[in-house]
């Protein structure tokens, strides 16, 4: 009787079967869980963005006069000033011209270079083939400003003051429009993002069939129709994609700028963001930050959608599709010596001037009696501040230890984050959550670098309720650099989340097996691969990374990228180079760790 009754009893509908499900879902600890990373992410992401967006609307203090009202009243003050005011031309439109003038010209040089090295690589029986693979990979291993630094060492003239460069000491002044600004900036990150180019027309070329050129040269193309009416047109999703990506980087970029474009007063996006905040005019930076990220988002959007729009250029392969390699013959040697040219331009030219400017005296005097060790273990020096060598500054192990403590204790916070969100975003049951938790922790990628440091300096520089300003403290460091990286580490974590059934968690619980137990015994042990990445990826990353320790980091918590900066500024060549190739000894050490630990290869695909 009472199983007729059950049967009797009408299901929820409407409301009623939403709250229904909504209890029941409400029982698992995933759905819990994934409630608070919602909360958190929400704090930690969105607030940030919100906050920094809202300072360009609002007074701020000690703007009352200038803008007419009370402070955090509503005001159009700051995008007057910073779009048509008398100073709207140096704050915006100027390093917007330059933004997208470095970024364009970037983008030409890197097509036109990555394009025949992809070809090259993909399609050619070049010799060292596999090596170039790799090693043309190197540029995106390393710090961007890493060059910028060899370019000064080398360049460098009489606009600023300190030690002259090689080609002055040896008594040739580069022109100002050589040493510094648009030019060796753009070349610099040319090279630096070459790299995408390679990896993303690369691989477009290794999945091209062969076939479909032999077909256009028996109906009587020629060698150019053929590149221009078959492979170009299919190549043109790969294109696209790496234009958008080096875009959308170049937008973010400040260490190239910072230490090329400063000294002609070569502002950038991302220098003017940083002049604004210097001089505390929070508003404007606010109004800066924001163009900086929709422009970064406009950019991704426009990705994402070349990425679907991809599908209709997909060829159709079969048992005979082939990718036969074409010979150079002749050219063989010229194109292995234009790679290798590449290879000595973008790596071996920049770490080999640095490596030399940190054991001599005198730049550009090659006399034995010049090199030194005194700038990495000397004592007694007859510097200002620099008393010792690198190695012996105690600044040096401390912003070692901090850039240690901080990437690290960021880095196994997003690690475990973006294993969590991958878990809570397959295995919840409330698609809106899963949905939030997915595209939130993507969000840090569409904003740069410098406009995220912004967002968080606008959100905690003051107390906000309970919480403390954090501003000058590692915990803001720490924050930021873990919601920074959370685009990595949650695509790691979703990415292995999904290939993992419920079978072993299901089996576990029926034999009594709690959901604390589950994860650690079944669930992490499975997906240490995943966590591994979602760690070492972040760290890599954050070991290099500038543009967000720039604004948040003061002495205290200096991090070797910043402490190098400052030795830049206060002209100690030899001691900024010093550091800047510890950096990127650790950034290319982490990399290939990563990749043997990962199993996988950066030359098949972007890894950070």
């Amino acid at each position: 009787m009472a199983s007729s009754d059950a049967l009797l009893t009408p299901a929820p509908v409407g409301g009623a079967r939403w709250r229904y499900r909504l209890r029941l879902a409400l029982r698992e600890p995933t759905t819990v869980i994934a409630i608070l990373m919602a909360a958190l992410f929400a704090y930690l992401i969105v607030l940030p963005i919100l906050s920094i967006l809202a300072d360009a609307a609002t007074v701020q203090f000690g703007d009352e006069r200038r803008t007419g009202g009370g402070t955090g009243g509503f005001t159009s003050y700051y995008l007057y000033r910073a779009f048509v005011s008398p100073v709207a031309y140096d704050l915006f439109w100027e390093p917007l011209l330059n933004t997208l003038k470095v970024a364009f010209g970037a983008i030409t040089i890197s097509l036109a270079v990555g394009g025949v090295l992809a070809w090259l690589i993909a399609r050619t029986d070049m010799f060292g083939r596999r090596w170039f693979a790799t090693a043309l990979i190197v540029p995106y291993m390393l710090p961007a400003w890493t060059f910028a630094l060899a370019w000064n060492t080398l360049f460098k003239n009489r606009t600023v003051g300190g030690q002259p460069g090689w080609f002055e000491a040896i008594g040739l002044t580069p022109p100002d429009w050589l040493a510094y600004g648009q030019v060796p900036i753009t070349i610099i990150l040319a090279l630096h993002y070459t790299p995408f180019v390679i990896l993303l027309f690369g691989s477009a070329l290794r999945r091209f069939d062969s076939q479909l050129e032999d077909s256009a040269r028996i109906l009587g193309a020629s060698g150019w129709v053929v590149a221009a009416q078959v492979i170009l047109p299919l190549m043109r999703p790969a294109l696209l994609s790496a234009v958008l990506l080096i875009f959308a980087k170049c937008l973010g970029e400040f260490g190239v700028p910072y230490v090329l474009g400063l000294p002609v007063k070569f502002d950038v996006l991302a220098t003017s963001l940083y002049r604004s905040i210097g001089s505390r005019q929070t508003g404007v930076a606010g109004v800066l930050a924001g163009a900086i990220m929709l422009i970064g988002v406009l950019a991704i959007m426009v990705d994402a959608y070349l990425a679907r729009e991809a599908r209709r250029f997909v060829t159709v392969g079969s048992k005979g599709s082939m990718n036969r390699l074409s010979r150079l013959k002749g050219l063989r040697w010229p194109a292995t010596g234009f790679a290798g040219v590449v290879f000595m331009l973008s790596v071996g030219m920049p770490l080999l001037t640095l490596a030399l400017s940190t054991v001599m005296h005198q730049p550009g005097s090659f006399a034995l009696s010049n090199f030194t060790l005194d700038y990495w273990i000397g004592q007694d020096l007859p510097t200002v501040a620099m008393r010792t060598g690198i190695l012996f500054s105690p600044d040096l192990w401390q912003a070692a230890f901090n850039t240690i403590t901080i990437v690290g204790i960021a880095s196994i916070c997003s690690g475990i984050l973006g294993v969590l969100t991958g878990y809570v975003v397959v295995r919840t049951t409330i698609r809106p959550l899963a949905i939030f938790l997915r595209q939130v922790t993507f969000m840090p990628y569409l904003v740069p670098g410098i406009a995220f440091a912004a967002a968080y300096l606008s959100l905690f520089a003051v107390q906000r309720g309970p919480i403390p300003g954090l501003y000058g403290t590692t915990l803001i460091l720490v924050l930021a650099l873990m919601a920074d990286q959370m685009p990595y580490a949650s695509r790691a974590g979703i990415s292995a989340m999904m290939q993992l059934g419920k079978d072993p968690e299901e089996a576990a619980q029926i034999v009594g097996a709690g959901w604390f137990r589950r994860m650690t015994s079944i669930v992490i042990p499975i997906q240490k691969g995943s966590l591994v990445t979602g760690i070492l990826l972040p760290f890599i990353s954050g070991i290099k990374g500038l543009s967000l320790f720039v604004i948040l980091a003061v002495p205290a918590t200096d991090v070797l990228t910043t402490f190098s900066l400052r030795l830049v500024d206060y002209n100690y060549t030899q001691a900024a180079n010093a550091v800047v190739l510890i950096i990127a000894g650790l950034a290319y050490g982490g990399t290939v760790l990563a990749q043997r630990l990962t199993r996988t290869n950066l030359a098949e695909g972007l890894g950070t």
